[in-house]
C-alpha cells in the first residue's frame, strides 16, 4: 500500500508539474497546447531575430547620418562665405536625426538581450522546470512591449514631426538668408531621408505578436543569440 501512495503522489506530482502556462489575454486557447518550453523558444528567437534587424538600422543610419554631416562640412573650404551658411544648417539639420536613434533605441534590443539571457540562466538550472510558467509570462510582456513599441514609431506624429522639422530648415534658409534654392532642397530631402528612416524602422514584432496570439507557431528556427555590435 504504501508503494502505490507513493506512486500516486509521483504521478499527481507530475501532472502538476505538466501542468499548460496560462495564454495571453486575447490569446487562442489553441496556444495553451502548444508546450511551454516550445512557446518561450520561439518567443527568444523571434525577439532575438527583430533585435538584430533592429541593431542594423540603428547603426546603418546611425553611420550614413554622420557621412551625410562630414558631406555637408567638406564643400565649406571651397564655397563663397555667403553659401557656407546653407552647408552649416544642412549640416546641423542632418545630424539631428542621431538623436532619436540614440537616446531612444527600439525597445526589442535590450528586451531580446534580457530575455535570452534569462532563458540561458534557466538552461542551465536543474530545477528549471519549475520556472517555465513565470518566464514565459515575462517573455510574453516584452513580445507584447515591443510590438507596442514598434507601432508607436511609425504613428503619423512621427511622420508629421518630420515634415515639421525640415520644413522649418527650409524656411530658416528661405527667410532668414534668402536661401530659398537651398532651403526648398534641404526641406524636400531632409524629408524624404526622415521618411525613409522612419518607413524602414523593423516591424517584427508586430506580426509575430500577431501570430504567437493565434496559437499557430511553428519551431524556432535557431536558438542562437546574435551578438549585439
Amino acid at each position: 500500500m504504501a508503494a502505490i501512495a507513493l506512486l500516486v503522489a509521483m504521478l499527481v506530482a507530475s501532472s502538476a508539474g505538466a501542468a499548460p502556462c496560462p495564454v495571453p489575454a486575447g490569446a487562442s486557447p489553441a496556444l495553451g497546447d502548444v508546450p511551454a518550453s516550445a512557446r518561450l523558444a520561439w518567443i527568444d528567437d523571434h525577439l532575438s531575430h527583430t533585435a538584430l534587424r533592429a541593431r542594423q538600422w540603428t547603426w546603418g543610419w546611425g553611420v550614413g547620418i554622420v557621412v551625410a554631416t562630414g558631406a555637408n562640412l567638406v564643400p565649406l573650404a571651397f564655397v563663397p562665405r555667403d553659401q557656407r551658411v546653407d552647408w552649416y544648417v544642412g549640416a546641423g539639420s542632418t545630424i539631428i536625426g542621431l538623436v532619436p536613434l540614440a537616446i531612444a533605441p527600439l525597445d526589442v534590443v535590450a528586451d531580446a538581450r534580457g530575455l535570452h539571457a534569462a532563458v540561458e540562466a534557466r538552461a542551465a538550472d536543474v530545477h528549471a522546470d519549475v520556472d517555465v510558467c513565470p518566464l514565459l509570462a515575462d517573455a510574453e510582456r516584452r513580445l507584447a512591449r515591443d510590438a507596442a513599441n514598434q507601432a508607436d514609431g511609425q504613428r503619423w506624429w512621427f511622420h508629421a514631426g518630420n515634415v515639421a522639422v525640415n520644413s522649418g530648415v527650409g524656411l530658416l534658409l528661405g527667410l532668414g538668408f534668402h536661401h530659398w534654392k537651398s532651403g526648398v532642397f534641404n526641406a524636400v530631402f531632409g524629408s524624404a531621408v526622415g521618411e525613409a528612416i522612419i518607413l524602414t524602422q523593423p516591424t517584427g514584432s508586430i506580426d509575430d505578436a500577431r501570430v504567437y496570439h493565434t496559437g499557430a507557431i511553428g519551431p524556432p528556427t535557431t536558438l542562437s543569440f546574435a551578438v549585439p555590435f
